[in-house]
């Protein structure tokens, strides 16, 4: 079994502490990897590097250079594209026509968008009027902050962390990532592509290791500038309250939970809707931050429409995650599959009925790892933690509705607002309710999604900061105010 170190200035480092843990596979148990775990001294050092970078060679570099390193290690990604797509695969326990499909392919196209949108950071000059017969000269420039930690999530380890790094490094940034520790294999795997790309030591640097400990000592390390955190409300609260204690307040980009909602109207193409709700609450066993997971569907339509839903539902393919046929995989540990049944649990003994799943999948070769059945429950109550709380896992509440603006009002009652879909064949109707909808992103007439050009983040409790796109780069940028007197002569008060 391979043993990793941390990545830091562009060397293999030991733990200072000696302590290490494994990854495993959640679909079967077998174990990955050893990786170290980071204590202060480890934070230390990668601080350090990452702050001596950014002075002395990343920053001033030009961006056609940064630009070069990024679309070189995009080459070496996607030579080693199956082998990257089979250990995410392993290392999650999602099916590998995900990984393949989506995670990867969205990792590699992170650092060929940013490095190519480097090359159009541009200032702008704001005309002024004369004061006192002087001529002044304003303009804005925007410049790198300098450190930032990027603190990515279980479920989409890879992809999850380059839209955070990428954007980070090609504004001029240095960084030093941690990966969640359920899931540590591609992102050191992304140290071993650096080095062969030819980046110089200390732009990016990897460690491993417990949130509590190394995620904390990122969070309140005076030489970090961002924070960049994609996970829960919980921990994501946890990092501003360590910003504001840290000797230098941070910027904090959080892309926290959600509890997506679906409004379904009777004019809906049933089977297009079907397939999008599926893929929005199944895609990634549902443990995806945007996952649609509250369905309100309007009462036309609502007994034949659970009808083919649940269908879908109990239809769909979970095994082996190696084979591309299959289309669901595993939780990603004994811990999370505990959470999401005590939530069905739960709702069952306050009055909900399972309508599908409900229980763990212990089908041969599903008998070892952590799955669980896609749930369909109705009659949950609005107070329960089933239908407020985000669950990061394959279960939707359904509701009826008669009024559209009675299910518009339901999606919003909750603390969340990253994103929610509706589905119509009224632009009109579309229009309007979007724009009344408090998220992020509106998805009409498709699953949940993103794309890396389009901003994405959420409102209220769902996070601060927007990623993917200009807008995503803008975020790792600081804006500088320049004003020049152009005529001779001093100032006076009088």
């Amino acid at each position: 079994m391979k043993r990793f170190g941390f990545f830091i200035a562009n060397q293999w480092v030991e733990p200072s502490g000696r302590e290490y843990f494994t990854s495993y596979n959640p679909a079967t148990g077998e174990p990955i990897a050893e990786f170290p775990a980071a204590a202060q001294p480890d934070v230390e050092a990668a601080c350090a590097a990452a702050r001596s970078a950014f002075h002395c060679t990343w920053a001033e570099m030009d961006p056609e250079g940064r630009a070069g390193l990024m679309l070189s290690a995009a080459a070496i990604m996607r030579k080693r594209e199956r082998e990257l797509a089979e250990v995410e695969a392993m290392d999650t326990g999602k099916p590998i026509a995900e990984t393949a499909g989506f995670d990867i392919p969205f990792s590699i196209l992170a650092f060929e968008y940013f490095a190519n949108i480097a090359r159009e950071v541009q200032g702008h000059v704001i005309p002024v009027k004369r004061e006192g017969g002087k001529e002044i000269f304003d303009f804005v420039t925007y410049e790198p902050y300098g450190v930032v930690a990027v603190i990515s999530p279980f479920n989409f380890p890879l992809h999850l962390l380059t839209r955070s790094l990428c954007p980070a490094i090609a504004a001029g940034n240095t960084a030093v990532c941690k990966a969640s520790e359920k899931t540590p294999v591609t992102t050191a795997l992304l140290g071993e592509i650096l080095l062969e790309a030819g980046f110089p030591p200390g732009v990016v640097n990897i460690l491993s290791g417990y949130g509590k400990v190394t995620g904390e000592a990122l969070a309140s390390h005076k030489e970090v500038d961002v924070i960049s955190f994609t996970g829960s409300e919980m921990v994501g609260r946890r990092l501003m309250e360590l910003s504001a204690r840290s000797p230098v307040i941070k910027k904090t980009l959080l892309e926290l939970g959600g509890k997506g909602p679906a409004i379904v109207e009777p004019d809906c193409n049933m089977e297009e809707t079907v397939n999008s709700l599926i893929l929005g609450l199944c895609y990634n066993q549902g443990e995806v931050c945007c996952a649609t997971t509250r369905l309100y569907l309007h009462e036309d339509i609502y007994a034949p429409f659970l009808t083919r839903l649940i269908e879908a539902m109990d239809g769909l393919r979970m095994g082996d995650i190696l084979d591309p046929q299959t289309q669901m995989g595993s939780l990603i540990s004994q811990e999370q599959l505990d959470r999401v049944d005590g939530y069905v649990k739960a709702a069952v003994n306050d009055g909900a009925r399972v309508l599908c799943g409900g229980e763990r999948y212990t089908v041969p070769p599903c008998d070892k790892g952590n799955w669980y059945r896609p749930t369909l429950l109705e009659d949950v109550k609005s107070s329960s933690a089933c239908y407020r709380e985000e669950v990061f896992g394959p279960v939707m509440v359904v509701e009826k509705y008669r009024r559209l603006q009675d299910a518009i009002d339901k999606a919003n009652d909750t603390n969340f607002g990253l994103g929610a879909n509706l589905f119509t064949e009224n632009y009109r109707t579309a229009y309007r309710t979007g724009r009344q909808l408090n998220v992020g992103s509106v998805w009409v007439n498709m699953p949940n999604g993103s794309q890396m050009a389009c901003p994405f983040g959420g409102n209220r409790n769902s996070g601060l900061g927007r990623e993917y796109g200009v807008i995503g780069l803008q975020e790792y940028l600081k804006v500088k105010n320049n004003m020049w007197n152009m005529t001779s002569g001093s100032y006076s008060y009088y």
